[in-house]
């Protein structure tokens, strides 16, 4: 889904530096080539660069990613780095949510035909067909209908997006009515695209945003048919005066984070792409930057309802504006209503989560996940994976059903995902055992054959105590096993951090890249202790300890805190000799002097004790649920203290 077209957009820069004004100049062209019925191209300023056969089809497209432009250079991000949600995507989530929602049952679908694609003389006798089918129609889907709570194309109402951006979703809900109700008759089609703009409920932050989704649909309207763009409207086409005063109600410019939802009725149907920004990423362009970032996560963490209740109840580390657009969404939206949310992937097995996820299964039902892995790059410029969720508010989790890892040829427009795409269904109990109450969903391989020994591994190991725990096998006093990080800060010591030239004389300093895969042994490649590196390899470099922080003097087990997604094995534990130091790129396992005493009884010497311990630790099955719980590319110390700490006949026994 990477677009091929980024560098048109640095040359439009070029030619057209205010943000503000490409928006209006791209909106401007839009309405004309609408008007007028020709390419886009034809309408665009003569001094723009020309426009890639990419971007020609999809107008809305390039508003979104000249948004996201303006949006990341006013934050004080890199325009380089804004992505905006492909149409495609956006089609896929839709058609999945209001049609076959991916339970294998198809909805049944509007059997009307369409008039624009029968020649004239065959159109009165198929209106009068419609026209019998709508007759046909239950009762029930007709009071419905009448009480606002869908429209007669089969979209829940009220519909919300509380971060609208330039309108997306928006867009292709209308897309998506009037190709459902082309047929019915025009008074019904008129009626019903009237109902559906009264009843969105779009919000954005930002003034500039605002302005393009009220402007882009009513630039969809028009192009579908539905809207009289230079006129009052007739039988079957809303006035354009009346459709943009309906949009000044229904696209308003607030923060939903921080204000009270300006609509009485609550949204049936809320889908929404959040900013993925940490608030201490934000306001980096501002001058007073650091007092916004301060003061708006003290307001966030404050806010209450009218009860006294805090609005956000599961912040936990870094606050991340994702986290707070979908706790948020939960409460806006009326019980039995869905959310359907793009967010970081993340979110499944991440610490700092936690409470959000409690709060997804424990008071509401979450339903499904799509999961798609950061080499996926389904959005340009972000490196996270993507995962979208769909949630029913106030219902109970009894099974989640998690799609992944995905490929872009997986999203299909048309049904939402593939029906071969790899599943998963977490039943509530098994998924409670495994997890131990906090809900993390494991990351699982494509192949079915890896599949399988994954989830061998998980049930294996999931009832057994914890490398940290009391009282486990190598640890039956009470102090426990704790995980540190290596002694050395990079960044603070980096004057005394030195190349490993061949003369060199002094304290090895020892980093994620010294640890080396020989066949399924760890090994600890530096310079220190093997002369034949070449003098150009990269184990050189930042390889010489020159400070006040001297060895430890004693062996120890360390671990690789920051692996590649692409290397082999996750978890990588060696022994470190005594006459080194460690980075902070690797952890280290600080063990009870009665851990140290039982592996020098048992095997002669403590160093050969804990050579058996460290390739105890590198077994498969071990390595195996490190990666299907792995939150990112970084071993950290949680994770680590949460390591089944399986007796070493479990180890070897586990059959793969």
């Amino acid at each position: 889904m990477v677009s091929d077209a980024s560098g048109w957009y640095a040359r439009l820069d070029r030619s057209c530096e205010d943000r503000i004004n490409q928006l209006e100049l791209w909106l401007d062209a839009w309405e004309e080539s609408i008007r007028h019925k020709i390419p886009i191209a034809a309408t665009m300023p003569h001094d723009w660069p020309t426009l890639p056969a990419g971007l020609l089809s999809n107008p809305g497209a390039v508003l979104d990613h000249m948004l996201a432009r303006y949006d990341a250079e006013t934050d004080g991000r890199s325009p380089r780095g804004a992505y905006a949600t492909p149409a495609r995507f956006a089609d896929a989530m839709l058609a999945d949510e209001l049609g076959e929602r991916g339970n294998g049952d198809a909805t049944p679908m509007p059997t009307n035909i369409s008039l624009a694609a029968l020649p004239p003389g065959f159109r009165a006798f198929a209106a009068q067909i419609n026209e019998a089918n709508v007759k046909e129609e239950g009762d029930e889907e007709d009071q419905a209908v009448l009480n606002n709570e869908k429209t007669m194309s089969g979209i829940p109402l009220p519909f919300a997006d509380p971060a609208v951006g330039a309108g997306l979703f928006a867009e292709r809900i209308l897309k998506m009515h009037s190709e459902r109700v082309d047929g019915i008759g025009a008074v019904k089609i008129k009626e019903d695209t009237l109902r559906l703009l009264n009843n969105l409920q779009l919000l954005d932050i930002s003034e500039i945003a605002v302005r393009c989704t009220r402007r882009r649909l009513l630039l969809v309207l028009a192009k579908s048919g539905l809207l009289d763009l230079d006129g009052p409207g007739d039988e079957g086409r809303i006035g354009r005066k009346e459709a943009e005063e309906i949009l000044q109600l229904c696209v308003r410019h607030s923060d939903a984070l921080r204000n009270n939802w300006p609509w009485e009725d609550s949204p049936r149907l809320l889908i929404c792409n959040p900013p993925w920004l940490r608030i201490k990423d934000r306001f980096r362009g501002h001058p007073d930057g650091s007092h916004l970032r301060k003061e708006l996560s003290r307001e966030l963490r404050s806010i209450t309802e009218s009860d006294g209740r805090l609005r956000f109840s599961t912040l936990l580390g870094n606050v991340n504006l994702y986290r707070l657009f979908l706790e948020r969404s939960l409460q806006l939206v009326r019980e039995g209503g869905r959310v359907r949310m793009i967010v970081p992937d993340s979110l499944m097995r991440e610490k700092s989560s936690i409470p959000l996820r409690k709060l997804i299964v424990e008071q509401n039902c979450w339903e499904s996940a799509w999961s798609f892995p950061e080499n996926q790059r389904v959005f340009p410029g972000v490196s996270q994976g993507v995962l979208v969720i769909g949630i029913t508010v106030a219902g109970e989790t009894t099974k989640l059903t998690s799609y992944g890892p995905l490929e872009s040829s997986d999203v299909l427009a048309d049904v939402g995902i593939a029906r071969n795409a790899p599943k998963l269904e977490l039943e509530r109990n098994t998924w409670a055992v495994w997890t131990d109450m906090n809900w993390a969903v494991p990351r699982m391989p494509r192949n079915e054959y890896e599949r399988d020994n994954v989830l061998k591994a998980i049930n294996r190991l999931a009832d057994l105590p914890r490398l940290s725990e009391e009282h486990n096998w190598l640890n039956p006093g009470g102090d426990p096993i704790r995980v540190r990080v290596g002694e050395i800060d990079q960044t603070t010591w980096a004057e005394n951090i030195h190349p490993w030239n061949p003369r060199s004389r002094g304290t090895p300093f020892i980093r994620g890249i010294h640890f080396k895969l020989d066949g399924d042994k760890v090994l600890i490649n530096h310079p220190g202790y093997n002369s034949s590196i070449k003098r150009e390899s990269i184990e050189r470099l930042q390889a010489l300890w020159r400070g006040p922080i001297g060895p430890r003097g004693v062996s120890r087990i360390a671990c690789q805190a920051i692996v590649n997604a692409q290397q082999n094995r996750r978890l990588r534990w060696v022994v470190v000799p005594p006459d080194c130091v460690l980075g902070n790129s690797v952890n280290f396992l600080e063990l009870p002097e009665i851990v140290l005493d039982t592996l020098a009884e048992k095997h002669g010497a403590v160093d050969r004790g804990l050579m058996w311990l460290a390739e105890h630790l590198n077994s498969d099955t071990l390595d195996l649920w490190s990666r299907a719980w792995a939150a990112n590319n970084n071993v950290n110390n949680y994770e680590i203290e949460n390591l089944p700490f399986p007796p070493p006949i479990d180890v070897a026994t586990v059959s793969l």
